[in-house]
């Protein structure tokens, strides 16, 4: 291969390339369009010109930088060299074959610049080679773009006369493009070509519709050119010299293509790599398998399966390990690959389902997939625990898995979490045991102890739910509802397939407060609402007007109460939540919208206090519970007898014998005094002025300043009376966020794996989009929820919640965990106390890299034959260190319980294990 070079162009400043370079990118991304031409530029060399402008831009001086080869400045880099993203083995064929690595990663390999951009770098430094690719449409929008970094490869069968041609093509292509290539290699009239998609050694589709892209056509890159295969095309003349039909054609195919297994020699597929992950938009084409380069490594196997052609990767050795066959990438899909080699290597499911469980197959169950998927799962796993390790394809169960979850169709990026979590469901009702699924209720707890309670629902659970996925993976959870307001308690034991835990605290800030009513129509009601953190006040007003069902005739007013009284009302809507501090307690009182400016009569309480001192008793009165609040319009007479009914209002909800009455006292506002009278007939309010001056129920006008601070009104309560009140609001008003703190790291400190624990254990009250329904106060509460680990699993299987999503962004979290390898001890997270010791012990890992737009998926597995880690990346398996299993792309992890007798020492190469002894063990 010659390196292009061209005369390089008078050197202009770093600012000026710079300057320039940034103006054509910046014009070319706006105008970027399908068509356009994009170039590869090795990642090496552009982070050396990055390094070179930005330096000099700077003005860093010379002993403020320090350049990788030792010199403080860092020199203007020489010619574009992209030879190392080339394929070594491929140095020698002409430019239109140049191959890339199959290993290349965008951003960490290479950068894609426009044409414009390359053109001038180009025209400044010259080098080599160009590596031009297309932008292609992804999408329903002429925006959703993508660069075709590499192209489907594609080997060509003509029939009858068994020539072959590998050509590399676009995947936008449409059919017509594809046999008019086919045409033009072998020399070919197209009316007389059909061509078919000769996938699985058969006519597997005839694609006859030529407007219809290869995409479409589901043509797509499912082979790895480690093993010397690639996605085979049928081309088949149609009519002979006389222009009869060949009805010889199929047979010629069979004797002439998969006859003898010693004269079928495939090319060097290390000569021409291409990465799964990466797409390719320009044509290729060559005769690759003319006479001169049929020098084969890999020779067809007798039983002519394609998938599995033994080469030199797949050589078996007496004595090798099985377990260790990767699976090739149709197209982005080493999200499924990830999640399929984790469930693969997971020691139960190896050996379950490398045994007849034929008999486990509830093939009428109409949550199920009539066994389909159980079968596909199955025959995938019995593939790559076979003893070669040629990798295999997963397109059959692809197939499958895109019939039953069409969310997994295609071939886009997904989630392997979602994936799994599918996946494990789907199983389950494949292989459940119930073929008649019972109706059961379970009871209340009636005062019965936990145990007994969550012994039901699992058996309750069980009765419906039976299967090998259950016996391995499943757990139970204690939930327990707390009512806020009438203080009922719920709790329910439900199952559960695996953790999701929190990585960090979310942009929102959680905030309690006491909601009051100046009407009397409701207690007061404590609400806890989800604000964002660098919100203002007028967040946390809108999302308690939701949570309260706020009419628009009301409006709330916040109030910040300190020592028994109103310290600070709050009502500028732009003010920084970050000036609430999580230990002040807030207050917030609902109230009709006036349209007036109003003044405000606080109303403080006090309670009757022995003065023992002095060898004497005297009674003096001390500030009690939380104030409540009345308003009036600015400039309107208010007299003694309105004072007290403003009082009398907000306290009747109060009364013990009105708060089981709710309902009959909100039908009878109108006659409130009356009714208050007589439940409390000897109830007397006592009114205190600040001047100590005492309020009578007279027609005699009351002065309240016209300003917004609220006049003082005291209410003095009696040892007596206050025994009538429900004080339980008043005396206890929660501090903004009372719940625990996670542990403090110091900085630098990685989080751990239990510190995720916790937060997700923590008690915390449920959104307002979740409320539930009291059953005591027959309305819908904000309640707290505590969520407790009862029953724990063989796998436990822990979802790491890198992925955030908002109405507008998407975020991936690279928090490093620092989970174990060895020894997770979850015995004090268990609410069941048992005394056996619940230690766990990491077999697999999924992992996720990059953003999550152009992220990779790969699994680390333990070997437990072998006591030894793996690298699965999709068709590539290489051992690992265990010191680099843990990273900050570990996405799910998988740990199997320490201790069991039954296969604890393998992954899948001991005895069938008979149903689990799950009731005596969870």
């Amino acid at each position: 291969m010659e390196t292009t070079e061209s005369e390089p162009a008078p050197e202009l400043s770093a600012e000026e390339e710079m300057a320039l370079i940034r103006d054509i990118t910046a014009a070319a991304e706006a105008h970027a369009k399908e068509g356009d031409i994009f170039f590869l530029i090795t990642n090496r060399w552009w982070q050396s010109w990055i390094d070179y402008v930005i330096h000099d831009l700077a003005g860093v001086p010379s002993n403020g930088y320090h350049h990788e080869f030792g010199s403080n400045t860092p020199r203007r880099p020489g010619a574009i060299d992209n030879t190392n993203l080339l394929d070594d083995m491929a140095s020698e064929v002409s430019d239109m074959q140049i191959e890339l690595h199959d290993t290349l990663v965008e951003g960490r390999d290479y950068i894609l610049l426009p044409q414009q951009v390359w053109e001038k770098l180009h025209s400044w430094y010259g080098g080599g080679p160009t590596l031009p690719r297309k932008a292609i449409n992804t999408g329903l929008s002429q925006t959703d773009l993508a660069i075709e970094v590499y192209p489907l490869r594609l080997q060509l069968l003509l029939m009858p006369k068994g020539e072959q041609a590998v050509v590399r093509i676009s995947k936008r292509v449409t059919v017509d493009v594809l046999r008019k290539k086919a045409c033009e290699v072998f020399d070919l009239v197209p009316d007389e070509v059909c061509i078919w998609d000769y996938y699985g050694r058969t006519k597997h589709a005839l694609m006859d519709n030529l407007e219809k892209t290869l995409d479409d056509a589901n043509i797509q890159m499912d082979q790895d050119v480690r093993t010397g295969l690639y996605i085979i095309i049928l081309v088949e003349v149609t009519t002979d010299a006389n222009g009869s039909l060949d009805g010889a054609c199929m047979s010629s195919i069979q004797e002439d293509y998969f006859g003898s297994a010693s004269t079928y020699l495939m090319t060097d597929a290390s000569k021409s790599g291409f990465s799964n992950e990466n797409l390719a938009s320009l044509c290729y084409g060559s005769r690759s398998y003319s006479s001169s380069l049929m020098q084969s490594q890999y020779l067809r196997s007798s039983s002519g399966d394609l998938d599995n052609v033994p080469g030199t990767v797949g050589v078996t050795t007496r004595g090798s390990p099985s377990g260790l066959t990767g699976l090739l990438n149709l197209g982005n899909t080493c999200f499924m690959n990830s999640a399929v080699q984790c469930l693969v290597h997971t020691p139960e499911f190896a050996r379950y389902f490398r045994e007849d469980y034929h008999c486990e197959i509830n093939w009428h169950n109409p949550l199920g997939m009539v066994g389909e998927l159980a079968l596909a799962f199955g025959e995938l796993l019995r593939k790559l625990w076979a003893p070669s390790r040629t990798p295999v394809s997963p397109r059959p169960f692809k197939t499958k898995l895109s019939r039953f979850a069409p969310q997994f169709s295609g071939y886009n990026q997904h989630d392997s979490q979602e994936l799994l979590a599918f996946l494990l469901d789907g199983l389950h009702e494949d292989l459940n045991r119930v073929k008649h699924r019972p109706y059961l209720k379970s009871k209340d707890a009636e005062g019965r102890s936990d145990e007994e309670v969550a012994d039901e629902y699992w058996a309750n659970h069980i009765a419906r739910n039976d299967s090998i996925i259950v016996d391995v993976c499943q757990g139970q959870y204690k939930s327990t509802l707390v009512c806020p307001v009438c203080g009922k308690v719920s709790v329910t034991f439900d199952p559960f397939m695996y953790l999701s835990l929190p990585l960090q605290f979310a942009s929102t800030r959680s905030m309690s407060v006491v909601v009051f009513t100046c009407d009397g129509s409701a207690p007061p009601i404590p609400y806890t609402v989800s604000v964002p953190k660098q919100g203002r006040c007028r967040d946390l007003i809108q999302a308690l007007s939701n949570a309260c069902s706020l009419r628009n005739e009301e409006r709330l007013l916040i109030a910040e109460i300190r020592n028994h009284r109103i310290h600070l009302i709050l009502e500028d809507p732009v003010l920084q939540l970050s000036t609430i501090k999580d230990d002040d307690h807030l207050a917030v009182y609902r109230l009709p919208r006036l349209e007036k400016r109003a003044s405000y009569v606080q109303f403080v309480h006090r309670r009757e206090d022995l003065d023992l001192g002095n060898n004497s008793s005297s009674t003096s009165w001390k500030p009690y519970g939380v104030p409540l609040l009345a308003q009036i319009s600015r400039n309107e007479t208010v007299t003694g007898s309105d004072i007290h009914e403003m009082a009398r209002k907000m306290l009747v909800p109060m009364f013990r014998n009105h708060v089981a009455q709710h309902s009959a006292v909100q039908s009878s506002l109108s006659t409130r005094t009356q009714s208050y009278h007589t439940d409390s007939s000897k109830f007397q309010l006592q009114l205190i002025d600040d001047s100590n001056t005492v309020i009578e129920q007279t027609d005699y006008a009351i002065r309240v300043p016209q300003s917004s601070v609220a006049t003082v009104i005291f209410v003095n309560w009696s040892k007596l009376d206050i025994k009538k009140l429900n004080t339980n609001h008043l005396e206890h008003l929660p501090e903004v966020f009372k719940y625990a703190p996670p542990a403090k790291r110091t900085r630098g400190e990685p989080l751990s794996l239990y510190a995720c624990l916790d937060a997700f254990l923590r008690e915390e009250p449920l959104v307002p989009e979740e409320m539930w329904y009291c059953p005591r106060c027959k309305e819908q509460r904000q309640a707290s929820k505590k969520l407790d680990l009862w029953r724990l699993p063989e796998v436990l299987v822990i979802h790491l919640k890198r992925f955030s999503f908002s109405r507008s962004t998407k975020h991936k979290l690279e928090t490093f965990v620092n989970f174990p390898i060895h020894d997770l001890d979850l015995t004090n997270y268990i609410a069941n106390k048992i005394p056996q010791r619940q230690t766990y012990e990491l077999y697999a890992v999924s992992n996720h890299y990059g953003s999550m737009a152009s992220g990779h998926y790969t699994a680390y597995i333990k070997l437990l034959d072998e006591n030894r880690w793996y690298n699965f990346d999709d068709s590539h398996v290489s051992a690992i260190n265990e010191e680099e299993v843990k990273s900050g792309a570990a996405y799910v992890l998988f740990y199997r319980r320490v201790g069991e007798a039954d296969g604890a020492a393998s992954n899948g190469t001991q005895s069938c294990v008979k149903r689990s002894r799950r009731s005596s063990q969870r």
